[in-house]
């Protein structure tokens, strides 16, 4: 009973796996179940016994793939005091987070508004984001539109496409991404 057990779990991996795998090559509008049963080794009957439905699929890949790059934690920068070294600090983080994990959030948020799951398990990044965001503003000691315009400037340069815009489409490294991005989040209160 045991040995059918682990069986069970190394399909049932497998298959995730495989999910994760394509769903950084092709994304998720373009992984067909056939494509992750043909990936896995497995018939989609075994696919469907696992995961009855997209969001169950999802979600098994999704844990899956945030067990293994987990994003940086925003709790060892709120012991930053000064918020342009926090600023820099989390911008650093996020930056080789980003670079480590492009393939998988090209896919995702290209295909975000084609594919309802993805857009519903995409809100707790984007709460992770916003999180930052909230930490990244404190100590500031501002108000008013300063305060908006810096926010605005923080939820930019936390942003993926402006990561990607900078270091692949402007060919920044991410030392010279975070400088310029710390810079815009340190000047917006004075424009």
């Amino acid at each position: 009973m045991k040995r059918r057990a682990e069986l069970e779990e190394q399909t049932r991996r497998r298959i995730t796996e495989s999910t994760v795998a394509l769903h950084q090559e092709l994304g998720p509008a373009r992984t067909s179940i056939s494509a992750v049963a043909e990936r896995a080794g497995v018939r989609r009957s075994t696919v469907y016994r696992h995961f009855p439905d997209d969001e169950s699929l999802f979600a098994a890949c999704s844990s899956h793939f945030r067990a293994t790059n987990p994003p940086p934690d925003p709790g060892a920068w709120a012991a930053i005091e000064d918020p342009e070294e926090r600023t820099a600090t989390a911008l650093r983080e996020l930056y080789a987070f980003y670079g480590r994990t492009e393939e998988m959030y090209t896919s995702l948020l290209r295909d975000e508004p084609l594919v309802p799951v993805v857009q519903r398990l995409l809100q707790g990044f984007y709460g992770y984001l916003r999180a930052v965001e909230d930490g990244l503003m404190a100590g500031r000691g501002l108000r008013g539109r300063a305060a908006r315009r810096t926010r605005a400037a923080i939820g930019h340069a936390l942003a993926f496409p402006t990561w990607r815009s900078l270091a692949r489409d402007q060919g920044l490294d991410d030392a010279d991404a975070v400088a310029l991005m710390c810079g815009l989040v340190n000047r917006a209160k004075e424009i």
